[in-house]
């Protein structure tokens, strides 16, 4: 993600505008300026302070880029940007085994549901990092789970990402009322900030009676933000494509099996396997049952991006903290005796340690082959 540098001055203000709630916590990405006509009450309250008298302009990004190259849509007809005047819209850029978007979209929710009947419109825009993300049953699936009941389009050839010149899961954009992108945030948090700009642009438009409180939301389970104090893992990719730390990359054979031997011990944030496994471009998919993966790590989740690579297989897995059933420190995702069931093509949490973070060994072993996994995340 793309890291902003915060700056003030007698000209702008550029903050870092992390929501103080629950989670607590920020990636500290990306700067925005917010704008406070005479005529209208300032929004920024609490969090920054400037001159008296003085005038922070929102800059003018372009226009809203057109959603033609969608593949289809959930949730509505097909959106166009002229069809949209009059209405404040918030875009979101999302795939839905990102960790970094899952742990966004409480707030885009409560957005959505809090300013609709006032003029803001949300819409999504899943444009997928995996394959199988392309699937629209997939896509359907999640949406519901998640309580995605905005507009979505589905963006599975890259088109609309290409005309918002998008390069960042999540990414969010924000037009006023004459089609204009005023605002742009990449990564996680400024969830305060983002919410008073669309205030700002709200009233800009004519809107009455908005509640200029801040939305707050209660996170669970994969939504939380990380401990970012403690996160001291990066994530990883198993797929050779843009794989790193795999301690058995010397003796790996791509795109046909190898029989793995498990490392004796591996190096903080380096992961290797043990059975038979074949690493693809985008996947380490195993072909015996009892296959293990494992992962040295500093931090207090572990997430696993991973799926049966049949539909409707089911494959029973269990998880492991240093070589000992994870009982007092599993996921939504593990029962409280460490098993698991794989059934989706989707981001799964295996581990959230309650105690001090410290170096721990991570291993998934599954008990029946068929399974492809993709990416290991971090919070």
């Amino acid at each position: 993600m793309r890291s902003g540098i915060k700056r003030i001055d007698l000209r702008t203000i550029s903050v870092s505008a992390a929501m103080s709630d629950d989670t607590g916590s920020t990636d500290g990405s990306g700067a925005a300026t917010v704008s406070a006509p005479p005529s209208r009450p300032g929004l920024i309250r609490s969090i920054a302070h400037r001159l008296a008298g003085e005038t922070v302009a929102l800059p003018d990004e372009g226009p809203l880029a057109s959603f033609e190259g969608a593949t289809g849509w959930l949730n509505s007809e097909p959106l166009t940007p002229e069809g949209l005047r009059g209405r404040v819209v918030l875009v979101d850029v999302w795939t839905y085994t990102c960790v970094n978007w899952l742990r966004t979209v409480p707030y885009v929710r409560a957005l959505a549901a809090k300013y609709a009947d006032v003029g803001l419109t949300v819409i999504g825009v899943h444009t997928p990092e995996f394959g199988f993300e392309r699937d629209v049953d997939n896509i359907v699936a999640e949406a519901f789970t998640l309580g995605v009941e905005y507009p979505v389009a589905i963006d599975s050839d890259y088109g609309v990402w290409r005309a918002f010149d998008n390069h960042f899961w999540p990414a969010l954009y924000l037009a006023d009322g004459q089609g204009r992108i005023r605002y742009h945030h990449f990564g996680e948090g400024e969830y305060a900030m983002t919410e008073m700009v669309i205030q700002q642009l709200l009233l800009d438009a004519g809107a009455e009676g908005i509640d200029q409180d801040l939305v707050r939301v209660e996170p669970r389970g994969l939504e939380v933000a990380a401990d970012w104090r403690t996160l001291q893992s990066p994530e990883t990719y198993t797929g050779y494509a843009q794989s790193t730390g795999f301690a058995q990359g010397d003796v790996a054979r791509f795109d046909q099996p190898q029989v793995y031997s498990a490392p004796e011990r591996l190096p903080l944030n380096y992961w290797g396997l043990s059975s038979t496994w074949t690493v693809t471009r985008q996947a380490a998919v195993l072909n015996e049952p009892g296959g293990r993966l494992a992962f040295r790590f500093h931090a207090r989740d572990v997430n696993l991006v991973m799926g049966p690579v049949s539909r409707g297989a089911s494959i029973p897995f269990r998880v492991f903290l240093d070589g000992q059933p994870a009982d007092d420190a599993h996921g939504t995702d593990t029962a409280s005796d460490s098993s698991g069931v794989l059934k989706d093509q989707r981001t799964y949490q295996l581990i959230r340690q309650l105690g001090p973070i410290t170096d721990r060994l991570f291993e998934i072993e599954f008990l029946e082959p068929g399974v492809e996994a993709y990416c290991i995340t971090f919070g």
